[in-house]
């Protein structure tokens, strides 16, 4: 494994030297293939997963099948649903996809028990990543309850084009995105391709009309 990886998280660089080689020793590098399902409900978390190179998808499924995106884990992150199931000896109770092929390593339960409990450093690290999720979270749940949809909509295509013209994505996908139905993204789509802002082809959005997305998307109306 990579000697150095420790030094690729700013939050783990003041270690304590005998815990830094206790992390580096026992932790595990792990490949994940993209599409991989990492974790799911009901399942118990064997390991913390720090992310090195790619994209986890968390999101959650309800009863009657519609799913909502509730975070990603990026390079340089942690999942927090992870780190809370650990804390809290609870199963998982959402899913974690890769959504690119994903590195990472893997510091397994006893590890994670061991360091949090005799490092100060280690414990400041895992709580002040949780903290930020959190409060991510709940920027998500204040989005899908308070903001308009045709404004996070706007907001998310933008998002997504990254500058281009091109996005290849579904209604069902950025259903799940924005925490709604499918059938409400349909609705907004087709008002926007009345517009003149957007084209629809199956499984793909050509963006015509940047200027008035960009407008709509910061509308605080």
């Amino acid at each position: 494994m990579t000697e150095n990886w420790i030094d690729r998280f700013p939050g783990l660089s003041q270690l304590e030297p005998a815990v830094r080689e206790e992390l580096r020793s026992k932790s595990k590098l792990m490949m994940v293939p993209q599409g991989t399902v990492i974790f799911g409900p009901g399942k118990t978390p064997e390991n913390l997963l720090l992310l090195l190179d790619g994209s986890v998808r968390v999101q959650q499924t309800s009863e009657n099948g519609r799913e909502i995106v509730l975070y990603r884990v990026l390079a340089g992150e942690s999942c927090v649903l992870t780190t809370a199931c650990l804390l809290a000896y609870e199963d998982y109770s959402a899913e974690g996809i890769a959504e690119t092929d994903v590195q990472a390593v893997a510091i397994p339960r006893g590890v994670f028990d061991d360091l949090i409990s005799k490092s100060i450093n280690f414990r400041s690290f895992i709580f002040t990543a949780y903290s930020k999720r959190i409060t991510d979270l709940f920027l998500v749940i204040e989005e899908i309850a308070f903001q308009r949809l045709d404004i996070r909509l706007a907001q998310k295509l933008l998002e997504l084009a990254r500058g281009q013209a091109h996005i290849k994505t579904t209604h069902q996908q950025l259903a799940a995105e924005l925490g709604t139905a499918r059938e409400v993204v349909s609705r907004q789509l087709q008002e926007f391709q009345r517009r003149g802002w957007v084209a629809q082809a199956r499984g793909n959005i050509e963006i015509l009309n940047a200027a008035s997305l960009k407008q709509l998307a910061t509308d605080n109306g």
